[in-house]
């Protein structure tokens, strides 16, 4: 059997199969689940990059479950099959998730020692993050947000010796199952009108009827509350702040498979929609809203992850923007080729590069944390030279977020200034103020934090087995701000054209 020709389904089923596995592997050995969660999650990374190096070089991969020739979709009775549709757009988004998914899981080994449920919630969530990037179906998106959101909800709780984290989890799963019931209202209204669930089925004969309208807006809202744009956001601070770090690093791709939803549904639901601004002017406005109401609350924390989260929700707001601008111009093929493209292909290359330096701020903030032993900036100081090595990491994604060169965010927040700046300049002054803002932010945490007086004088760096995830990630930013010509001609370009140019991946359901 060849396992290749399989693997969109045992990239799903894979990490599912190693969390039921735990409770069992734990009774054999109290180490197996720490080995079966990394081993578990690296064949996930293996298949998904070779999904990703078919998806990349312009094939859109279909499989249909259940069906006896699974990339036979016409075969296997559609629509009433579930199928799975990849291609370079959810390529991209899977790889920030299996590769974001499986570093935090090495960087845990060392701060889980009970670990058979830690990782069973987390490859839960692996699995819930990738069956949304893969799904072609509302329905399906619908049950893989109630996966991932079930295991995020426990993760944030895990460390339940004080009683925030468990508000922060019951808030999550509040807001996150109004979400998703909204996604399921949704599905039920275009059920009952069309009888499709399937998002390429969709595009073909939606009407925007009035019950389009208020199912498409039940979607967008549900979307941008759950990728944590304001004014939805209530829950990332209080999330990402108190989940342990490799958790909230795992947040970020999770609120980034949202965006990937999002993404998907308003260009292949709105692209021709007559409400097509409206929907537009609804992201712009909540990627500025995001951009700076989230870098002013982030500037006024004292506590290293709460801080941290709001800037989570700043950065969100420059793929919105970038996403809103070219949606804006989607009909327009003249404003479409001299900035709407660039728009979007700096949206995704921020999709990219915020995976990459916000999970290595939060993993510094979790390492310091476990030295200190608090999360109050007031209570730090002076690990410059105990903790060289997070110092440095430290610095490196502090100048990426803050779009400083050579580093990678400095190369797609350049791209979105500049095209943002032909649609409107007004836009681009707030984007590049967020950005000063940002870089005054982590000046002052980074003082706090590593210069000044030492708090504590037996503080010593943290394992190397914390620390190289933490490297590789380092790397990753380093070189992809070094080169980001080739990440922009092997990823982020063929991303872009699958989310515009919507035929392959219509065509090959259809």
């Amino acid at each position: 059997m060849n396992l290749l020709a399989h693997a969109p389904a045992l990239a799903i089923a894979i990490p599912l199969l190693a969390a039921f596995a735990m409770p069992i592997a734990s009774r054999v050995c109290k180490r197996l689940p720490k080995a079966l969660s990394v081993a578990a999650l690296a064949f996930t990374e293996l298949l998904v990059l070779s999904l990703a190096a078919q998806a990349f070089s312009g094939k859109t991969i279909t499989y249909a479950l259940g069906a006896v020739s699974p990339d036979n979709v016409a075969a296997a009775g559609f629509p009433v099959r579930i199928i799975l549709e990849i291609d370079a757009l959810s390529a991209l988004f899977a790889i920030a998730s299996a590769t974001i998914a499986l570093l935090a899981i090495i960087y845990s080994i060392k701060f889980v020692k009970d670990g058979s449920k830690f990782f069973a919630a987390a490859l839960l969530m692996v699995a819930g993050m990738l069956g949304m990037v893969f799904t072609g179906d509302i329905f399906s998106l619908f049950v893989f947000i109630e996966l991932l959101t079930i295991s995020s909800a426990a993760l944030i709780a895990f460390y339940s010796g004080r009683g925030q984290p468990y508000e922060a989890a019951f808030k999550y799963l509040v807001v996150s199952s109004i979400a998703a019931l909204m996604i399921l209202l949704s599905a039920g209204l275009f059920y009952g009108q069309y009888n499709l669930l399937n998002l390429a089925a969709l595009a073909g004969v939606l009407k925007f009827t009035f019950l389009d309208k208020i199912a498409l807006v039940l979607l967008t809202a549900a979307l941008a509350m759950k990728c944590g744009a304001i004014p939805l956001h209530m829950w990332v601070s209080d999330a990402y702040g108190e989940a342990p770090a490799s958790v909230s690093a795992m947040l970020v791709v999770a609120s980034q498979a949202s965006l990937y939803a999002l993404f998907r549904i308003s260009f292949i639901l709105f692209g021709k929609a007559p409400l097509i601004e409206t929907i537009a002017w609804a992201l712009i406005v909540f990627g500025v809203l995001s951009m700076f109401v989230g870098v002013s609350m982030a500037i006024m924390q004292k506590d290293i992850k709460r801080l941290m989260a709001y800037h989570a929700v700043s950065q969100t707001g420059y793929m919105l923007l970038g996403a809103g601008v070219c949606l804006a111009v989607i009909n327009n093929p003249a404003a479409l080729t001299a900035f709407g493209i660039k728009a979007i292909e700096g949206s995704l290359f921020h999709v990219i590069n915020h995976t990459l330096y916000k999970s290595l701020l939060f993993l510094t903030a979790g390492a310091v944390i476990y030295r200190l032993g608090t999360r109050n900036l007031n209570e730090m100081g002076g690990l410059a030279k105990k903790m060289p090595w997070t110092a440095a990491f430290f610095v490196i994604g502090a100048l990426a977020i803050a779009g400083l060169p050579p580093f990678n965010g400095f190369a797609s927040k350049f791209l979105l200034y500049e095209s943002v700046f032909l649609f409107s300049p007004i836009l681009s002054a707030i984007a590049m103020l967020v950005s000063i803002m940002t870089l005054a932010s982590f000046v002052k945490v980074f003082y706090a934090v590593f210069l000044g007086n030492e708090v504590k004088t037996n503080v010593k760096e943290v394992p190397l087995i914390v620390l190289a995830p933490m490297a590789l990630i380092a790397i990753a930013i380093i070189l992809f701000g070094l080169f980001p010509e080739i990440v922009l001609e092997a990823i982020v370009k063929p991303a872009a054209g699958a989310l515009l140019n919507q035929t392959a991946y219509t065509g090959s359901v259809l």
